[in-house]
């Protein structure tokens, strides 16, 4: 029941307004008056829990997705997949769609591919007969790839607060991720067969060749930086953090001396930004690592546990529960939230039912796609809705429409179909 209430709390103190960092601590106060516990003397806990090397990667993606954005890394990407995959009508939702997947293997963060994905398509997409409500909702599920393409700040963090293998987490949801590619682009061939004409394309074929030459040269650099992060990582010559680190040290010189739209005032903003950024996600971190040390010692995880066994006898039942519960706490938090929230509280719920952790983390991760999309908080597509200047009452039918047909049905796959999530780690050694 004190747990209950603690989360009733956070959710409370979120909704009415209050900062997700404050909503936390709320939590935290609330769990040590409940169980008489002295906050203080878990502090040393939260501090000590976030003194890994593993976090040093957070800032250093963060500040990657921010310089492609301001360095011009961005603008070379959607425009090569745009030739690539097609200029028709379906083909540039098709485009949205792969662009934020390769952005999220790049960056690793939801907004950001918002912010840059949408401002750069979403005006030659409504000149191709697409209208804002339904590319707003397509550019917000897609932003979410960020979460589950690697390298993911959502999995670094998750496999951070479970002790799991970062890089086993990362390969997880890429499976996932893929099928979501795979069934956006599929639903958006069809609906622009249903409600458009597909235009044909009025080049020739030398000349789209001639273009996809062009643009895939000048967006040569910047693919090379997902191939130098997931290649080092999974070759063995670097480990994630040292991969960020050469993100950074790669994606600032390709602003300032290739594409030459990055200076040095616009370095420090970025700056400024992904240390903002960094600074909040620490101080959650932090208090749910004393949140769910006082749970821990009061054996909330396994009361939880014992109390869905009961309930439930069927370990599919006990799986799509946990599903509809990871989606509602999405739909009123934040990615990161759920992460610190769900991750200690669940996992030995999964592990009880031979759910291994890191099939988990494609789990929560497919849920989260669909929690942050849905009202009443549902941050990333109020993002979506701002970038696309359509009011979030517009966009809720055709992001409702997504969610059904696409990651709905990933998410179902993903939790009763174990290897989608396992085969990759096990395949590279991550898993036994």
């Amino acid at each position: 029941m004190g747990a209950l209430i603690a989360i009733g709390i956070v959710i409370l103190l979120m909704t009415i307004g209050v900062p997700v960092v404050f909503s936390f601590i709320g939590m935290t106060v609330a769990l040590s008056i409940i169980y008489d516990i002295e906050v203080s003397t878990l502090m040393t806990t939260g501090f000590w829990s976030i003194n890994s090397i593993i976090l040093i990667a957070l800032p250093l993606f963060i500040m990657t997705g921010y310089l492609m954005q301001a360095g011009g890394m961005a603008a070379r990407l959607v425009h090569f997949v745009e030739i690539l995959v097609g200029r028709s009508r379906s083909g540039m939702g098709s485009s949205m769609v792969v662009a934020c997947g390769i952005f999220g293997a790049i960056s690793g963060t939801a907004s950001a591919a918002v912010a840059s994905i949408g401002s750069i398509m979403i005006g030659p997409m409504e000149k191709h007969g697409y209208d804002r409500p339904y590319t707003s909702s397509l550019l917000g599920i897609s932003s979410l790839l960020g979460l589950l393409i690697p390298p993911s700040i959502t999995m670094i963090l998750y496999a951070v607060v479970t002790r799991q293998s970062v890089a086993a987490c990362f390969l997880a949801t890429l499976g996932p991720g893929i099928l979501l590619i795979f069934f956006l682009c599929v639903y958006n061939k069809i609906r622009m067969r249903l409600h458009l004409d597909p235009s044909p394309e009025k080049m020739t074929v030398n000349e789209r060749l001639q273009e996809l030459g062009n643009s895939g040269w000048k967006a040569l650099p910047a693919l090379f930086l997902p191939i130098i992060i997931l290649g080092g990582i999974y070759g063995g010559i670097f480990t994630p953090t040292e991969a960020a680190a050469v993100a950074v040290a790669y994606a600032i010189p390709v602003g300032l001396f290739i594409y030459r739209e990055l200076d040095y005032k616009k370095i420090f903003r970025c700056l400024i930004e992904a240390a903002a950024t960094t600074g909040v996600i620490l101080v959650i971190l932090i208090f749910s690592f004393v949140s769910s040390r006082i749970l821990t010692f009061e054996g909330v995880p396994e009361q939880l546990t014992d109390l869905l066994i009961d309930l439930f006898d069927n370990k599919l039942m006990i799986l799509l529960v946990i599903n509809i519960f990871l989606i509602l706490l999405g739909m009123i938090m934040d990615d990161i939230s759920v992460i610190a929230i769900a991750s200690p509280l669940l996992l030995p719920v999964m592990v009880e039912m031979g759910i291994h952790p890191v099939h988990f983390a494609a789990i929560i991760g497919t849920s989260v796609v669909i929690g942050c999309n849905s009202p009443p908080m549902a941050p990333i597509l109020f993002m979506s809705c701002r970038v696309g200047n359509v009011g979030m009452s517009q966009v809720l039918r055709p992001a409702l429409s997504l969610m059904v047909f696409t990651a709905l049905p990933v998410m179902l796959i993903t939790t009763y179909w174990s290897p989608l999530a396992l085969y990759l780690p096990k395949l590279l050694g991550y898993l036994q």
